[in-house]
């Protein structure tokens, strides 16, 4: 294999951190009081092994990263502590790159069977919603502000880009059945790409309209958002237009990706773009994995202003821009964004290795702290939505890689850019969103506001961003 973009040119093993760890590909058995280690001091040395690993996998040496897998395979667990779970899924997802760019051939034959069914992915969609409060938070922040924009209109249009949850909407129908003015007839445009998941949305909500009386449609469109054809939505005249979109806009940055292949500055000619390492000391008072992450974990290179991890730097995106035009295009009175806050499209593998053992530490951080390490649901969103995520982010490039998260002030600046003008969201659905906390007993949780936007975090961590925009004529725009 031959030496990607962002691979570290410091080639020490992070094992001269741990003089007394001297392993061999066959150490367990030769070393059984590694499994004794107390579980710090084993997350940390798992850290450094995945940050070796992930260094071999970008410099193209398959036969030291075969060699640093295998040290790993004796310490990680899909069922053991936060650190060996993450340690799990990170290892398959560089083992996955390593087949996909060196045996394709292999890779594709061992993968055969292994998709998932519809069935499981809306399982674990469903999964995620009920184990972590982020997507409640997300609905719960999104329709106040849509009653607040919607105040007196008579004929509100939703546009949902990511149709799969009804409870989101249930909620909202309720909040408009209170209305002192009465409920407004509301259209609601869903978009998945199947067609059974949509069939579910519709019944459940046309049900939960006919027993509140409010007038309701619900327009089902099968397609993914890349595929979206804008005239499919049928805006009409007299119609107040929302859009929600949870964890949905990133996805287009794929197709830009493709589009935009080789145009990328590359980190190895930048000069300020030198990976660093340095030892990491246990903290004995760190309880979770997130802090001990957040205190201790470098990240692997400095930034530069060409980075992707740099808010100054925006990429050329013609899809992403298209879709905002074709959006703005609609004049929606209010358009609410949730996306993941962390940046998972660096350039470099190193980059996305470091910001995704970040973010994904506080998730897991999160089950961790609510569900037992036995619970089978806990499983399933690991290994099934997180796993997955991780692989993708990890293992896959050009339009396979989906899951381009990107932070919050890249996504101000791509909206401004597309025309649109901010709506701070109000302090009301901040409180709301801070009283589910409490009623749900979700301790660790934390909601902080951001230029008028709102972040939801663990602990200190930011794990979701949600923003609000509304249509800004050209006279506003100059």
């Amino acid at each position: 294999m031959a030496q990607e973009d962002g691979a570290s040119s410091v080639t020490s093993s992070p094992l001269q951190f741990f003089p007394w760890m001297s392993l061999s590909p066959g150490y367990g058995s030769q070393y059984p009081w590694l499994r004794e280690l107390k579980s710090e001091e084993r997350g940390l040395y798992l850290i450094h092994l995945l940050l070796a690993c992930a260094n071999q996998v970008a410099a193209g040496s398959v036969e030291n990263a075969n060699i640093s897998l295998e040290q790993i395979s004796h310490l990680a667990s899909a069922d053991g502590d936060t650190m060996q779970r993450i340690a799990a899924y990170f290892t398959e997802a560089l083992a996955d790159r390593i087949l996909k760019k060196g045996w394709p051939g292999l890779h594709r034959a061992l993968t055969f069977t292994k998709k998932s069914l519809l069935s499981e992915e809306i399982l674990v969609q469903r999964l995620f919603f009920e184990l972590f409060p982020l997507l409640k938070l997300a609905y719960v922040i999104t329709n106040q502000a849509i009653i607040e924009a919607m105040e007196g209109e008579k004929m509100v249009h939703i546009i949902d880009l990511n149709s799969f949850e009804p409870a989101q909407w249930i909620d909202l129908l309720q909040m408009l059945s209170a209305r002192p003015e009465g409920p407004p007839h509301l259209r609601i445009t869903g978009i998945h790409e199947q067609k059974e998941v949509l069939d579910q949305m519709a019944l459940r909500l046309t049900e939960e309209a006919e027993k509140l009386d409010i007038p309701f449609q619900f327009n089902p469109i099968v397609s993914k958002l890349e595929d979206l054809n804008i005239e499919s939505l049928r805006v009409k005249t007299g119609e107040a237009l929302a859009v929600s979109s949870v964890l949905q806009l990133h996805s287009l940055l794929a197709s830009d990706d493709e589009m935009l292949k080789g145009n990328s500055p590359s980190a190895s000619k930048n000069p300020n773009s030198s990976h660093l390492q340095r030892v990491l000391q246990i903290n004995k008072n760190q309880r979770t994995l997130g802090e001990l992450l957040e205190k201790d974990l470098v990240h692997v290179y400095s930034a530069s202003p060409d980075s992707a991890l740099s808010p100054l730097s925006l990429a050329p995106s013609p899809k992403m821009g298209c879709f905002l035009s074709a959006l703005w295009g609609l004049s929606p009175k209010l358009m609410v964004i949730t996306e993941q806050e962390s940046n998972h499209n660096g350039f470099t593998l190193m980059e996305r290795v470091t910001e995704a053992l970040n973010y994904y530490a506080a998730l897991f951080d999160c089950l961790e702290s609510t569900v037992s390490r036995v619970s089978v649901e806990r499983q399933k969103v690991e290994k099934m939505l997180f796993g997955e995520e991780i692989k993708n982010i990890i293992a896959c490039e050009g339009t396979n890689r989906k899951e381009r998260h990107e932070k919050l002030e890249k996504w101000i600046l791509r909206l401004e850019m597309a025309g649109f003008g901010r709506v701070p969201l109000s302090y009301h659905g901040m409180l709301q969103a801070s009283r589910l906390l409490q009623s749900y007993g979700y301790d660790g949780y934390k909601i902080k506001e951001e230029n008028g936007c709102l972040v939801i975090c663990w602990h200190s961590r930011p794990l979701f961003s949600i923003s609000a925009w509304r249509f800004r004529g050209m006279i506003e725009r100059y």
